[in-house]
């Protein structure tokens, strides 16, 4: 368990770090108020995590730890964008009801917008 925390703190540092250099020379290029650097590396790590999730474990492939580090780590770092879209399509996948993930999608983005509101509300009454 202790191995699998320090993999994960390292790959979170990786895709945290290059998050914000990806992040902001993109909005640095377009120089516009539109959360574009955001978006890029939202869709970058959605793409990944896709690449590592799939790649086989099985015959020489993947080691375990390493899709640990990559996935929960490195994108989970870089974009908890990515793992939420992941988890959508394992829905889709798993032959569950399509109601269910568009369900989660809706929910989480409604409860994820909620919570950010009520986080700015919180400080701002603080102050």
């Amino acid at each position: 368990m202790f191995k699998d925390i320090i993999l994960v703190g390292i790959g979170s540092f990786a895709g945290g770090s290059l998050r914000m250099v990806i992040s902001k020379y993109v909005q640095l290029a377009v120089a516009d108020s539109f959360p574009l650097g955001t978006m890029v590396v939202n869709v970058l790590g959605c793409f990944l995590i896709g690449v590592f999730s799939s790649l086989p474990s099985d015959n020489g492939g993947l080691n375990p730890a390493v899709r640990l580090l990559l996935t929960t780590g490195f994108c989970g770092g870089f974009t908890t964008f990515s793992t939420f879209m992941n988890e959508h399509v394992t829905l889709v996948k798993a032959g569950d009801d399509f109601t269910v993930s568009a369900l989660y999608v809706i929910a989480s983005l409604a409860l994820g917008f909620i919570a950010v509101l009520a986080g700015r509300q919180l400080v701002m009454s603080l102050r």
